[in-house]
C-alpha cells in the first residue's frame, strides 16, 4: 500500500490515553516508541516485525505457537548466573541476594563516579539519568519496605523520585528535574539500603509468609492495602536488579570517546 492509503497521523503523540480494546487494521506502526504502556491480552494477526526491541515485564508472549517468554527467561539466566539469586525463596536467601546486590552497585557507582559530575544528570535515549535512577530506588525501597512492611505512612525523602507516570498524591515527592550530587542522591539510597538490610537480616520464615498491615494515609502503595511481605522483598530485588542493568548499558554510551 502507498501513504496515500493511509490517514496521516504520523509523528503523533498519545499520552495517558484509554485505548483499551481499540483495533488497528492496516496501520503503520514502523518506528513507533511504546513506553509505560499495558499491552495485556493483546492479539496480533499477520503483522509484520523486523528489527524490533522490546524491554518490560514479560509473560505468556505467545509468538507462532510457541510461548518464548520461559526461553527468555532462561537465556537471561544463562546470561547472568547471579540473576536467579534475586528471586530468593528463604530468608538466608534473601539476605544473600542482599549481599550480592550490595556488592553489586558498589562496582556500578564506582563506575560511575569515574564520569564528570554533570553526566550523570544525562538522560540516555530518554532514560533517567544515573543520579534519577539512584532516587527512584530509593522510593522503591522507602514504599516497599518502609511504608508496607515497616509501616512508616509518609517513608519518603523530598528526593525521592516516583516512576513519570505516577499522578500526583499527596505527600509523595515528584521532583523529577532536581539536581543533587552524587553524594547527596548516594546519601539518600544508602540510607534506604540500610532500611532493607535492618528487614532481611532479621527475616523468619514465619515472617516471609505473612502479610502486612492495611496501609494507613495516602501515598503509595494505596492505602488500605496489604501484601505478602514476601511479595514487597521480591519487588525491590526486581527494581534493583533490573536498574542496575540499565545503568551499566547507559554508564557504557556515557563512557564512549566524543
Amino acid at each position: 500500500m502507498s501513504d496515500s492509503d493511509f490517514t496521516g497521523l504520523r509523528g503523533k503523540e498519545f499520552e495517558c490515553a484509554d485505548m483499551a480494546g481499540a483495533r488497528f487494521t492496516t496501520v503503520s506502526l514502523n518506528g513507533a516508541t511504546f513506553r509505560a504502556c499495558a499491552l495485556n491480552q493483546v492479539v496480533m494477526r499477520g503483522v509484520e516485525m523486523v528489527d524490533t526491541t522490546i524491554d518490560g515485564e514479560i509473560q505468556g508472549l505467545v509468538i507462532n505457537g510457541v510461548d518464548v517468554a520461559p526461553l527468555v527467561e532462561a537465556e537471561l539466566d544463562r546470561r547472568h548466573p547471579d540473576r536467579p539469586k534475586f528471586r530468593p525463596t528463604t530468608p538466608e536467601g534473601f539476605q544473600e541476594a542482599w549481599d550480592l546486590n550490595e556488592r553489586l552497585w558498589e562496582s556500578t557507582v564506582t563506575r560511575a563516579s569515574r564520569l564528570p559530575p554533570e553526566m550523570l544528570h544525562e538522560s540516555v535515549d530518554g532514560e533517567w539519568s544515573f543520579i534519577q535512577t539512584l532516587r527512584h530506588l530509593a522510593f522503591a525501597t522507602e514504599s516497599w519496605v518502609g511504608r508496607c512492611i515497616l509501616r512508616d505512612s509518609s517513608p519518603w525523602h523530598p528526593l525521592s523520585l516516583p516512576w513519570d507516570q505516577m499522578g500526583p498524591r499527596p505527600g509523595v515527592p515528584h521532583d523529577r528535574h532536581a539536581r543533587p550530587s552524587l553524594d547527596e542522591a548516594l546519601a539518600l539510597r544508602l540510607e534506604a539500603m540500610g532500611m532493607m538490610r535492618r528487614v532481611v537480616d532479621g527475616l523468619t520464615d514465619e515472617q516471609l509468609d505473612s502479610r502486612t498491615e492495611p496501609i494507613v494515609g495516602p501515598g503509595w502503595p494505596d492505602e488500605g492495602e496489604t501484601f505478602l511481605v514476601r511479595e514487597c522483598l521480591l519487588i525491590v530485588l526486581n527494581e534493583e536488579w533490573w536498574h542496575r542493568m540499565y545503568a551499566e548499558r547507559d554508564l557504557a554510551v556515557l563512557e564512549e570517546p566524543g
